[in-house]
């Protein structure tokens, strides 16, 4: 009879996920959306090398001035835009996805996210050092694409981070009715923050839409990252049980003979010399300091009831003084 294969660590920690979905797949459609996003990203990046009809467009855009055109908006959405931002995005959804992680008894929540943030800080961030655009606000020749002259704006920071930010949320949800749920969101809440900054006039709209195609290319990527996070999960989690476990070790009550050798070792030795003193049922111990015998506990039904004889009442201790003075009044008062 042939037997089956002792399972691994990722398979058992994979088998136990009866709480959460698995991890997406990356299927054939998944394949072909994220090589038609990376056709995208790269034919935005040709446009505006090329000083295309998409460069027209940000400085047809950026001499419109929208925040002069609709002043009103400009408070509200000086704010909005921090929906975009990187540290406060970040930290809101760590704490969802943290009690995510709670629940559920699995650190793949926070493997996801941090797993994209990193994906999302090394790409993003070595297009813009790599091609070092300029931004709306420090254009320095009218019709230029503006690139290589130190700038960091290209992609749009703000808009992928919103993309892989919320987007992380739509890829961890649990049910098909939640997870078109958040990716609405997800994806009203990306479009606004990159027309925000438009708006605001700190990006190109062609930063705004690489940073959309940023963005998306990290999402759609994650799969190929979740057999290296089911490893680091278990791995994780083991060294976490270990460390447990021996610091429940060294917290553990030690025996009773083990702490008597203790304090015997710990215990000062009596001088030479030195006088015991001697007391009925005390022995002594090797180190020279008196010790109890131990005696039988009896219990208190099989104790011999002992009757008190005599009185309780303390005995009349006459006093010598109080009698003189009751003597000299009885005296003083005859004479008088």
């Amino acid at each position: 009879m042939r037997t089956q294969d002792k399972p691994t660590a990722v398979e058992e920690q994979t088998a136990r996920r009866g709480h959460s979905p698995l991890p997406p797949r990356m299927t054939r459609a998944r394949v072909w959306l994220l090589g038609s996003t990376a056709a995208v990203y790269a034919a935005i990046v040709v446009g505006v090398l090329t000083t295309s009809w998409l460069v027209r467009l940000d400085w047809q855009l950026m001499m419109f001035r929208p925040y002069k055109q609709w002043p009103e908006v400009h408070a509200f959405l000086d704010y909005f835009v921090v929906l975009g931002q990187r540290g406060p995005t970040a930290l809101a959804v760590l704490c969802w996805l943290g009690y995510c992680a709670w629940r559920g008894r699995t650190l793949r929540p926070v493997l996801v996210l941090g797993t994209s943030l990193l994906l999302l800080n090394i790409s993003v961030g070595a297009a813009k050092i790599g091609m070092g655009r300029l931004g709306p606000h420090y254009a320095t020749r009218i019709g230029a694409h503006e690139m290589w002259l130190g700038g960091d704006i290209f992609p749009s920071g703000h808009t992928a981070n919103a993309v892989v930010t919320w987007g992380v949320l739509a890829y961890m949800a649990t049910t098909p009715f939640a997870r078109r749920v958040a990716s609405l969101i997800s994806a009203v809440v990306s479009l606004s923050v990159g027309l925000t900054t438009v708006y605001l006039g700190t990006h190109w709209i062609s930063d705004v839409l690489l940073g959309w195609a940023a963005g998306l290319l990290v999402l759609l990527a994650l799969p190929w990252f979740e057999p290296l996070m089911t490893r680091a999960e278990v791995r994780l989690l083991a060294l976490y049980r270990r460390l447990r476990s021996g610091t429940e070790a060294s917290a553990a009550p030690q025996p009773v003979a083990a702490r008597v050798a203790i304090i015997s070792q710990r215990a000062v030795p009596a001088q030479p010399g030195t006088p015991v003193p001697e007391m009925a049922g005390v022995g002594a111990r090797p180190d020279g300091w008196p010790h109890a015998l131990p005696r039988p506990h009896t219990a208190r039904h099989e104790r011999t009831p002992v009757t008190p004889t005599g009185s309780r009442r303390p005995p009349q201790v006459a006093h010598t003084d109080r009698t003189a003075r009751d003597r000299t009044r009885t005296t003083g008062g005859t004479a008088s």
